[in-house]
């Protein structure tokens, strides 16, 4: 202590510890809106820019793994940061997280954005896989208090019942939003039961409410996702990065349900007409076999008829042939059948057609 002025006497690293320490007590994080300038990236690793208005300028700094969508010097963003005395005496603000702010600049970033993501790949039709005809456990990414939830919800259980639904809670506009939606597409790709797929709701907005879902981050993490996403982000008329990079966009948080379930009056109806084509198919099959099993046995019939008269006509040859070979006809014709041994002295039997003599050999020749 300076006893002549009664002032306390600090060191310089003291008193910027001991301004640090307010500043933090002060402002634990803050959130300032401004026009970026001199805007530098050093090393690939740090970031420097100054964030001004007609009043004042002040100096901003953050790493490049925190910048989570393109930034140009003439944009307006929003900032959230901490103020800090650097070890030089340079006031600066430290930044956790940077948006643009209005829709022009909003505009230019997700284009610079869209055009470096879309030369990796994220974005390749080939790339989207199919849905689940039917799911059965569904992650969703929404806030709970939120009309495009509500609107989901009602259609999604109206269309299909049985689901199992893994809510994830989450801010969807402003800054850390995007944070929780990445935290929460995460949690849900490492579930040990993996959900069928996830969806993403947020309903309409301004352009400003939609730039999380601009987020770098936030679109690496839906391409890169275990389960398909589908997402239903705003209005039909709203584009948003995470939709290139889902498996599927839904134009509103409605579409999105009507999209992933199947309308169960619809199903029935149909399984009811598979139920009534397969009836007729079997009554035509049945139909059809009567058919085939009625000719095959007119078919039997003539060839059986055919054998039997073939039969008949045999049996009644040989008959005729046995008929001509019986003796009683031969001895009607005038012959007779001599039986014994011809020898002189000898009898033998005579048969005549209607006689039977006993004669004695007296000559033979």
């Amino acid at each position: 202590m300076d006893e002549k002025n009664n002032n306390l006497v600090f060191s310089v690293g003291d008193f910027l510890g001991l301004v640090n320490q307010n500043l933090e007590y002060a402002f634990t994080s803050i959130t300032i809106e401004g026009e970026v300038s001199q805007f530098k990236i050093n090393q690939n690793k740090f970031v420097f820019f100054d964030l001004k208005d007609s009043e004042g300028t002040v100096s901003c700094f953050m790493t490049i793994w925190q910048l989570r969508t393109p930034i140009e010097d003439g944009m307006r963003v929003r900032v959230l940061a901490t103020p800090k005395v650097t070890d030089w005496g340079k006031f600066s603000l430290t930044v956790q997280n940077i948006q643009p702010i209005g829709e022009g600049d909003l505009k230019k970033s997700a284009e610079i954005l869209f055009k470096k993501l879309s030369q990796e790949g994220l974005f390749a039709p080939e790339r989207k896989r199919l849905l689940p005809k039917i799911p059965s456990k569904v992650a969703v990414i929404a806030s709970v208090e939120s009309a495009g939830y509500a609107d989901f919800m009602k259609i999604a259980k109206e269309r299909w019942g049985g689901v199992e639904f893994v809510v994830y809670h989450v801010q969807v506009q402003g800054l850390g939003a995007s944070d929780q939606a990445v935290e929460s597409l995460k949690k849900a790709n490492q579930l040990d039961d993996l959900p069928d797929m996830a969806v993403i709701i947020r309903g309409g907005g301004s352009a400003d409410d939609l730039a999380s879902f601009n987020d770098e981050i936030l679109v690496r993490e839906v391409a890169a996702s275990r389960i398909p996403v589908v997402t239903g982000i705003g209005h039909e008329i709203d584009e948003t990065l995470v939709d290139f990079a889902a498996d599927f966009r839904a134009s509103t948080p409605s579409n999105a349900a009507e999209i992933i379930f199947p309308d169960k009056k619809v199903f029935i109806e149909r399984i009811k007409d598979n139920l009534n084509w397969a009836l007729d198919q079997i009554q035509e099959n049945v139909s059809g076999a009567e058919d085939l099993v009625n000719d095959k046995i007119e078919e039997m019939n003539v060839v059986l008829d055919d054998k039997i008269t073939k039969t008949l006509q045999d049996v009644n040859r040989k008959k005729d042939i046995l008929s001509a070979l019986d003796p009683s006809k031969v001895l009607a014709r005038g012959y007779a059948i001599v039986r014994g041994e011809i020898l002189v002295g000898k009898e033998i039997e005579i048969n005549l057609k209607d006689k039977k003599v006993i004669a004695e050999v007296k000559s033979y020749e």
